[in-house]
């Protein structure tokens, strides 16, 4: 049985997940070699896909705020809406993202685990959630333009560099 502590980390020692992440941004290899570490968790990985799916939820706010407004739209169908597709149905896409990932994988001989594969998804969504907060924000008190653009690209280069970072890590040995 794991000691549990008080407080929730991503598995990375005694770090706190908010550690992980800033450190993530510096060396991403060493913080999923960390959570790799622990051993096979699949609780904690489904816990940094929600989290980081609440997160994203919560991205949008500001920008369905902006939408409403503009439209004249009610904001609560907006937010329903958000909802629903961030915190029941994007982790079942994630999910599938990383079964064909893992099948990818495996036709080019690498010896990746599934687990593996879902942690390095799921830990690259939750470490650029910053990203997608501020992404958010740009979106709703600026709106579409080359700022939002820039910030998109932004998280979308760190994600992709933290996932495929992760798959390095988890490849170089059997989990």
């Amino acid at each position: 049985m794991p000691d549990l502590k008080p407080g929730w980390s991503a598995g990375a020692g005694n770090m706190p997940v908010t550690q992980d992440i800033v450190e993530t941004y510096r060396r991403p290899r060493r913080v999923v070699r960390r959570l790799l570490d622990v051993g096979q968790r699949e609780d904690r990985a489904l816990v940094m896909l929600m989290a980081g799916c609440a997160l994203t939820f919560i991205s949008q706010w500001p920008r369905l705020a902006r939408e409403a407004h503009l439209t004249g739209q009610e904001l609560n169908p907006l937010l329903a809406s958000a909802l629903m597709a961030w915190i029941f149905l994007a982790p079942l896409g994630f999910y599938l993202i990383a079964m064909l990932t893992q099948m990818m994988l495996r036709a080019f001989g690498c010896k990746d685990t599934g687990y593996g594969t879902r942690l390095s998804l799921f830990w690259a969504f939750l470490a650029t959630s910053p990203l997608m907060l501020f992404n958010g924000l740009v979106a709703g008190f600026i709106g579409l333009g080359s700022g939002l653009t820039l910030v998109g690209a932004l998280w979308l280069g760190a994600f992709l560099w933290f996932w495929v970072s992760g798959l390095i890590e988890t490849g170089r040995g059997q989990v």
